[in-house]
């Protein structure tokens, strides 16, 4: 219902009896509910012990939900109601559209359900749920009614039934994540939702359920069959009865075309609709015509049955027992087992942990997921043109290239893809895309890094370093064990001998393993220790040349000639060398 959502709860001076407007010093003569009216919402109508209590509560800083545990337990741990299979009817939908103002109509109905008149007299204001006219919003996350209603079933069973009012969606305090985790919380813990909506059912309508009902499905455990129970879309201030009359019929016959799913549909909008088929077990509507012009536009009122239209009141009547009367009323199931009073008290305190913690998604508004998906297929492009340009050069069927040379062409094509990227129209800003340019440049290093490994595997020297290193230990300790054995030094003799068969099994090792593709872990292991040795040897040999070369201070003209040949021919052998040993090298020499 446009412009009524929840008016205080505190009746109006007129309505008043003589005693409670009498003059007294504290108010001036001007009756104490007039005074407070315009500064806060009442609930002193609600008898103690019946009132909306708040279970869920919304931090707007930060945007987290907290359980107030021990409120809900008040309500859920009565005595009375504990042991009982509990039926829960919540109200959800955008914000001022008056799910409280028809929550205050339920609990006038369980109140007095056994009269035909349960609606009340013309002149008897609405209370219940705080609600008020307006335009800001009014409930914020979730309310539940504290007193949990024990109706009798046909069948003589009876049941527990409990009232939720749930903050609306999409008002100017409230993020998509929060909208999101206060729909699907009261989804995944009601027996009949109830979504309120206005005029006609659009398709945004339709992609925000997709979206709500998917993050509560995400919460839930291992899902068979259909996570949800009853869905009502309820659509107010219905504007067409002459195509779709009002009530459930006419709502039944709208709705099924608008959820009829078509060949000729986009696959986008066949799938939102095969999505909410799935998640419910049970769809329906009901049209509700517009209360009234006094409704809308009077901001004093009050909810009393006379400012309301006739054929309002005609289809509230029919609407309120189609939820709540004995025969209609659906008992929560969780897995197909009924949920008691009890069990759906430790339910919200498990779910309510899952939307606090960070294992899920954040739902995201529909420009930030289609910038993202933007800046993403901006990226995966340019990203490929590095690939496709980088196998040009040092591909699967390319010839080794110099590291030096692989680098240039790294830095050159690096450049080139950021380029592309940056000319790519795309949806969020400069600001938004500046992460995304980040996360492209890290890719392609790492991207770089595996077409070093694999231009490295390409060098013959390099593949033959184990082997070389393995046949010079073999001959070195070969050569030790000859002439300390020649001497007398036996020990020393032995322990060559050890080092030499320990290589040339090693080496028997290495070869099998790279004929076979077995043992890769041996390999790779005796890989490591023949480069450490490597490193080494050629670390010792590349550090005494170039002192050597350094130490000539007589000579300086030759030995710059002569610095100039062996950096030239360093650069030319730096293929021998990995990148690690050549830092120590410098690090080493100051160069």
């Amino acid at each position: 219902m446009n412009g009524v959502e929840d008016v205080p709860l505190c009746r109006p001076v007129e309505m008043m009896s003589s005693l409670e407007v009498q003059h007294s010093s504290d108010t001036n003569g001007v009756a104490p509910c007039a005074v407070q009216e315009e500064l806060e919402p009442k609930e002193d109508s609600v008898p103690e012990g019946a009132r909306p209590i708040q279970i869920v509560i919304t931090n707007e800083d930060d945007h987290k939900f907290e359980l107030d545990a021990a409120a809900l337990e008040k309500i859920l741990m009565q005595e009375h109601v504990k042991d009982l299979n509990v039926v829960v009817v919540s109200v959800a939908g955008a914000f001022r559209k008056g799910k409280s103002f028809l929550l205050d109509f339920m609990l006038r109905y369980m109140h007095n359900q056994s009269s035909e008149s349960w609606m009340g007299g013309d002149d008897e204001p609405l209370t219940g749920f705080s609600w008020r006219g307006g335009c800001e919003r009014e409930t914020t996350g979730i309310q539940a009614w504290s007193e949990v209603f024990v109706v009798e079933k046909e069948d003589g069973t009876k049941v527990a039934v409990l009232l939720v009012d749930t903050q609306g969606a999409f008002d100017s305090q409230s993020t998509i994540k929060d909208c999101a985790t206060v729909f699907a919380l009261s989804t995944m813990t009601s027996s009949v939702q109830v979504y309120n909506l206005s005029q006609n059912i659009q398709e945004d309508d339709l992609q925000h359920l997709q979206l709500f009902t998917e993050y509560g499905r995400l919460a839930m455990e291992e899902i068979y069959e259909k996570p949800f129970q009853k869905l009502l879309f309820l659509i107010r201030d219905w504007c067409y009865p002459y195509e779709h009359g009002y009530g459930l019929k006419g709502g039944s016959c709208f709705l099924d075309r608008r959820l009829q799913v078509k060949q000729n549909q986009h696959e986008e909008l066949q799938n939102v609709r095969k999505h909410i088929h799935s998640c419910f077990s049970s769809i329906g509507c009901f049209l509700l015509p517009h209360p009234g012009l006094k409704v809308a536009t009077n901001p004093h009122f009050d909810g009393r049955l006379r400012d309301i239209d006739d054929e309002f009141k005609k289809e509230l009547q029919n609407l309120v027992p189609l939820l709540l009367a004995p025969e209609n009323l659906v008992e929560k199931e969780i897995g197909g087992a009924k949920v008691t009073c009890r069990d759906l008290l430790e339910y919200f305190k498990a779910y309510i942990k899952i939307y606090q913690g960070e294992e899920l998604p954040h739902p995201k508004s529909m420009l930030q997921a289609t910038a993202e998906a933007n800046n993403l297929t901006a990226v995966a492009g340019a990203k490929d043109t590095y690939n496709r340009t980088m196998e040009q050069v040092c591909g699967g069927d390319k010839p080794y290239i110099a590291p030096v040379d692989l680098q240039r062409y790294h830095e050159e094509f690096k450049k080139t893809s950021v380029q592309q990227f940056s000319a790519v129209k795309k949806m969020g800003g400069v600001e938004f895309s500046q992460r995304y340019q980040q996360q492209l440049e890290t890719e392609l290093d790492e991207v770089y890094t595996n077409f070093v490994k694999h231009n490295e595997s390409k060098n013959i020297f390099y593949a033959a370093r184990t082997p070389a290193t393995l046949f010079a230990v073999m001959f070195v300790t070969y050569m030790v064990s000859t002439v300390t054995g020649f001497v007398g030094l036996s020990v020393i003799a032995a322990l060559a001998n050890l080092v030499m068969g320990v290589s040339l099994l090693s080496l028997c090792a290495w070869a099998y393993v790279r004929y076979s593709g077995e043992y890769r872990e041996v390999g790779v292991a005796i890989d490591l220790i023949a480069e450490a040795l490597w490193e080494q040897v050629m670390t010792n040999q590349f550090l005494t040349s170039w002192a050597l070369v350094s130490q000539k201070p007589s000579a300086v003209k030759c030995n710059r000639t002569t610095k100039r040949s062996f950096l030239v021919g360093g650069r030319k052998d730096k293929s021998l060398l990995n990148p690690s040993m050549l830092q120590r090298i410098r690090l080493k020499t100051g160069s």
